[in-house]
Parts: structure tokens; sequence; C-alpha cells
């Protein structure tokens, strides 16, 4: 019978769904003082995200001017459709290793490819509803992957810090290493020292004036010192020649089958890590304003944001934790501020660009060698290590993974060994006890003891009773299935009471059957009590129904019921 006084939550619909944002915020009511804090914000944010756009470009192995594309064209997008109110959206060094390796592998067009690839099955993985799933990474391998990651930024700027000369600069860690050691004596002096006063400006800085731009003031003062002083380092100028004054006219990348299979599994890495990243960035924001984002609404925005990107020649675009936390900080009312954020930068490129050409490397270097730092969570590591040794053993490996092979293997083997150490904690959390002695073996099972002895279920000495507590799923199945499989013919019945199970799947439910045709070929009666109404429909799904099982509400039920059926059969 239904209670009245329950409601059944109906699900949400497409409007609920995929709504953006800002037209939530703009139907709760957008005026001058909205406006007024997301400008101030979108400034705030627009003068982090200057440096760090061009030099994440630079260490991609992209030019300055398309991590401002990125930026600018898909920044806008991302807070346009989103479904965060603060998600900024940019270029992000978890990306760097990534996009560094399709260019060598596949050249500028190929990234570009890859990247409008990405931004397909990103919108295409929001629309199928499967953002929640993005979410089910362990939290020991968003860590260890985000470390492996910042290694990798690290000494990828190694070259540009100390001002080196090399032919190549392989990209692998285990060969990068030694190229730059054979290269040390080519060291730059004044590319060091401008390395260094860029750290020290933006760590002092942080400490004396937390609330100013440290990285924008910084790399200004170390351009103007390569200035004044004609310091022989190396520029944005002298490398790129400067950035354009504008955005290019959009431009679809060549698409071939070959050249599309060929870039496939570059653009699913994308996706994986821009799906992980971007939904991550939003539960920050969450976190620090008691907002709900809307995951799958956010993934089609990233999706379309790539796909935008990609058309003006920029590279992945995906949430930024750091700049997203500055929005918040800096009292971002909604999605407006990340759209003007994009805009001061477009301004920038239309009034400015001339004096990007002024930016050393070594300046750029120095701001990503304190996002590296920053980006390990070492805290967090500091808790996993001493959480045991199965969150050691996942964090270890995705971080040594990540380092020395692949990004993607990384996250599947962290996702894999996670899933291992929950199903093994899950298995040992699901117990079976016996509320009678075990007939012809006088000791407990050493992993599940006897429970306490109950005089009125004692009274039947033909039936043997069974209460199973936590998930019966395949982790479970055979610990529990060895002690049920200890039937004796001597017992008339078996009650296997499931009120303590929340879930059964389709492994355990076999491990029953195969259990109820074992005890029926020993004419015993397999009573299953207390079970709710999901568990009993996946009874029905595998048969277990009277004749060959007897179902009952509760184990009083059952023990009453069988005692009737004896005495009818001695009657």
């Amino acid at each position: 019978m239904t209670d009245p006084t329950k409601t059944t939550r109906q699900p949400p619909s497409f409007a609920e769904l995929y709504t953006p944002k800002i037209l939530t915020t703009f139907r709760e009511g957008y005026g001058p003082e909205q406006l007024r804090r997301d400008a101030i914000s979108g400034l705030t944010v627009a003068i982090v995200a200057l440096p760090l756009s061009m030099a994440i470009a630079i260490a991609s192995g992209a030019t300055p001017a398309q991590g401002l594309y990125t930026a600018i064209v898909g920044g806008f997008l991302v807070s346009l459709l989103g479904g965060s109110r603060f998600q900024i959206g940019g270029p992000a060094g978890a990306f760097i290793v990534l996009v560094a390796a399709t260019v060598a592998q596949h050249g500028m067009e190929g990234l570009i490819l890859a990247t409008f690839l990405s931004g397909i099955m990103l919108a295409l993985i929001g629309l199928l509803r499967l953002g929640t799933f993005i979410k089910f990474v362990p939290f020991p391998v968003t860590v260890g992957f985000t470390a492996g990651i910042a290694v990798i930024i690290f000494a990828s700027q190694i070259r540009d810090l100390l001002g080196l000369t090399l032919s190549h600069e392989p990209g692998e860690l285990l060969e990068k290493l030694p190229a730059l050691w054979t290269a040390r004596e080519s060291l730059s002096l004044p590319a060091i020292a401008i390395s260094l006063v860029t750290m020290g400006i933006i760590l002092g800085l942080k400490r004396a004036r937390p609330r100013w731009p440290g990285m924008l003031i910084a790399v200004a003062a170390a351009s103007a010192l390569v200035a004044a002083f004609g310091m022989p380092v190396q520029t944005i100028g002298t490398k790129f020649g400067g950035i354009p004054s504008g955005l290019p006219a959009p431009t679809l990348p060549e698409f071939t089958p070959e050249r599309v299979i060929d870039i496939f599994p570059s653009a699913l890495s994308f996706t994986l890590l821009g799906a992980i990243e971007s939904l991550l960035s939003a539960v920050v924001a969450d976190g620090m304003t008691g907002r709900r984002h809307r995951s799958n609404c956010e993934l089609v925005a990233q999706g379309v944001a790539n796909i935008g990107s990609s058309l003006f020649g920029g590279i992945c675009v995906t949430g930024t934790i750091a700049r997203t936390a500055t929005n918040v900080r800096a009292g971002a009312h909604g999605p407006v501020s990340g759209m003007l954020h994009s805009g001061f930068l477009l301004l920038f490129m239309l009034f400015a660009a001339p004096l990007a050409g002024y930016i050393p490397l070594a300046a750029l270097a120095g701001v990503l060698v304190i996002v590296a730092w920053n980006m390990i969570e070492k805290p967090a590591i500091a808790i996993l290590l001493r959480s045991g040794w199965g969150e050691a053993t996942v964090l270890g490996a995705t971080f040594l993974l990540t380092i020395f092979r692949s990004l993607t293997e990384a996250i599947i083997v962290g996702c894999a060994l996670g899933s291992a150490l929950f199903i093994k904690r899950m298995s040992q959390a699901t117990a079976i006890s016996s509320h009678r002695p075990y007939v012809g073996n006088d000791e407990a099972d050493d992993a599940h003891p006897r429970g306490d002895y109950h005089e009125a279920e004692a009274m039947n000495p033909d039936v043997v009773i069974y209460r199973i507590s936590g998930a019966l799923f395949f982790g479970a199945t055979a610990t529990i299935g060895s002690v049920l499989d200890r039937i004796q013919t001597s017992h008339k019945a078996l009650v296997v009471d499931f009120t303590a199970v929340p879930f059964l799947d389709s492994t355990g439910a076999n491990m029953i059957e195969g259990l109820a045709h074992k005890a029926r070929s020993q004419d015993v009666t397999l009573w299953l009590t207390g079970a709710s109404a999901d568990i009993q429909k996946t009874f029905a799904a595998h048969n277990l129904l009277p004749p060959l099982v007897q179902l009952a509400d509760s184990i009083d039920d059952a023990l009453a019921r069988q005692q009737s059926n004896q005495t009818r059969e001695v009657a």
C-alpha cells in the first residue's frame, strides 16, 4: 500500500538540466549593481588570465596569441552557455602535457582538429547525461595526476628558466632531463635573474598584498627591466614576433577519415581530462558559494567552447580552478563576469598587443613554476598517505604513470585501482551470521562468527537461519556463498534474511539461485525473507519464485509458515 504522505520525485526536465545559468541569473533580476560587481570581477580575472593564457600556450607548444584566442572565444562561450554561475574557461596548465605531445606528434593542424573533436565528444557526453559519472573519479586519482602534471610543467620550464639553448627538447621526462643537462653550458645569468625576480615579486605580493594581481605586476616589472637595460633574453617578440591585434577569421579544421582516426586518441584524452577538470572546477566554485552547478549543461558548454576555440585557431578550453576561485573572491554575481573577462582580454589584443612583444619568456616560465607549485595539493597528499596503503597506492601509481607514461593511462589505472580498493572494502563490509550452530561443525566461520542464540528460533531444530548484512554483489558473493553452501540434509528448511541487504546484483542472485537448486535437490525448503521491492524484482528476474523458493516478509513469518507446513505433513 502506498504511503499518501510520500511523493514520488520526478526526474528533472530537459530545461532543468540544460538551462544556462546566465538565464537563471537574469530571471532572478539583474541590474546596475550586479553589472558593477561582474565588471570588477571580470577585470580582475582578465588581469590574472592575461599572462597565464600566454604562458600556458607557449609551454604547450602553441603561440601566445593562441592562448589569448582560447581565453577570449572559449571563455566567453563557457560563461554564456555553462551550468555554473562562476566558471571561468580558458587554457589550463593541466593540458600542457597533452597539448605539447599532440603538437609534437601531429602538428598544429592536428591539435586544432583534436580540440574540435574533443568539443563534439564533450557536448555528446553532456547531452547523454553522463556528467554525473565523471564525478566518480576517485579523489586520490585527481590528486595524483594533478601532482604529476605539476612536475611535468616544472620540467618543461627549466629551459626558459635558465635560458638554455637546445636544438631539440625531448617531450619525455626521462629524455628531457639528460638533454637539459647536456646544454648546461649555455646557461644565461640574465634569464635566471629575470626568473627569480618574477617569482620573488609573485610570492612577495601574495604575502604582503594578496589582493594585488601579482602575476601581472611581476611580468610587467620583468618586461620593464628587460627593455630598460637591454638584457639579452628571449622575449615573445624575438621568438614569436609579437601577437596580432585582433581575432582571426573562423576556419574549419581539415577533415579526412584517416586524419580523424589518427588524431582520435588525443581527442579522447582531451575529452576525459577536460570533463574532469571542468567539473572539478565547478565543484570548487559550489563549495565557495553554496550554489549548485548543472554538470551536464556545463559539459555541453565546454564542448561548444572547444569547438569555437578550434575554429579561431585556439587550443583546448576547460574550467580553470584558480581563475574561477579568483572570480568568486572578486565578488562576481554571475556568468556575465566570465563574459566580460573575455571582453577585456579582447580589448588588450586590440589596443595593447605591441606591448606583449617585450614580455621575456623567463618571466612567463617563472609564472608557470608558481602555478605548478600551487597545483600540488600538499595537504591532500599528506592526508592520503596517512589514510592507509590503499589510498597511498592509488595516489602513487597515478602520480608515477602521469610522469613516466601518459595521463590517459594514469587515469585509467588509477580508477581501476580505486575501484578494486572499493570492491575489497565493500566485500569486507558484507557479512553473514548464523543464528543456529552449523551442523557437523562446532567452530564458527572465522570471517563471519555465529550470531546470538535466540530461544524462539531454536524451538524448531529442523530450521537453520542466516542473516546477510551489506550489499550482496560480485565482490562478496564468494565469501557469502561458501558459508551458505554448507547445507545439511538433516535440515528441512533454510532461511536467508535480506532485511539488511540494500543491493543485490546479478552475480549475487545467481549464487542464491544455485543455492536454491541445491536445496531443492536435498528436499530442503529455502526461505528468502525481508527483501525490498527492488531485490524482489531481481529475484523474479532470476526465477527465484515459488515453488523453487518461498518468500516471506520476515523471519518470524517464515518460521510460522514452515512450522505450519511441517504440522500438516505430520498430520
